[in-house]
């Protein structure tokens, strides 16, 4: 069985997957895709974006995973080829987060990388 075919290159657990389908569904809205981007900004240069948005830009890239659709602008994709979009909500931790194979560094707050 061969591993299904991503256009953002980018992993959403089904974790994630059924929490943003959740917060999707508790708005009522079914017009909204869940975005990643890649911004300059933060202590370490680049920061993330995640959130829901109902625009599409020249050039996404989009995958349909567990009901939601996520995604990734051009300028982003280089960034986040193989980045895990996750879904933690123990007592340790809850949110969504976000595992960089093409991040070089990161800051100590967790909100930007290298």
């Amino acid at each position: 069985m061969t591993a299904p075919t991503s256009n953002t290159g980018v992993i959403l657990t089904e974790a994630a997957a059924a929490k943003a389908k959740a917060l999707l569904e508790q708005e009522g809205r079914n017009d909204l895709a869940l975005r990643i981007a890649v911004q300059p900004g933060g202590c370490a240069g680049l920061r993330y974006q995640l959130f829901f948005d109902d625009r599409e830009l020249d050039g996404d890239k989009i995958d349909l995973i567990g009901g939601v659709s996520l995604v990734v602008d051009k300028m982003s994709i280089p960034y986040l080829n193989g980045a895990r979009i996750d879904f933690a909500d123990t007592i340790e931790s809850q949110g969504f987060t976000i595992e960089n194979p093409n991040a070089g560094g990161s800051c100590s707050c967790g909100d930007s990388f290298n």
